[in-house]
């Protein structure tokens, strides 16, 4: 009887990081760009809103299949979720380092107490 390699557990974790790290680029990727059109849109709570339940119910759903009924799935998909943000983040910090809005200094009198 030859064993099919989809059923080795190893692979299977492997399978299970690459969904998580799929989830987290679309979850976080979906939150830059729903960030980087807030100053362009007229409404600006609904497309947070509709971002975030779009978001958060594909990845909630997706964790559920994934996960089955294996706590060892769903830990390998919390793992490739959270190297995805990891990843999002220092893809998105290196493009918008030149546009980042710089912090304005507190008005300190050179006089006060």
């Amino acid at each position: 009887m030859t064993e099919y390699p989809m059923h080795n557990p190893v692979w299977m974790l492997a399978v299970a990081w690459a969904a998580g790290a799929m989830l987290g680029g679309i979850f976080f990727g979906g939150l830059w760009l729903t960030v980087r059109r807030l100053l362009a849109t007229d409404h600006p709570a609904l497309w947070v809103l509709g971002s975030f339940l779009l978001r958060s119910s594909t990845v909630m759903g997706s964790f559920y299949l994934v996960a089955g009924d294996s706590w060892q799935h769903l830990l390998a998909c919390l793992l490739g979720f959270a190297m995805a943000r990891q990843l999002v983040k220092h893809l998105t910090r290196s493009r918008d380092a030149s546009v980042a809005i710089p912090m304005q200094q507190p008005c300190v009198s050179p006089h006060a107490p």
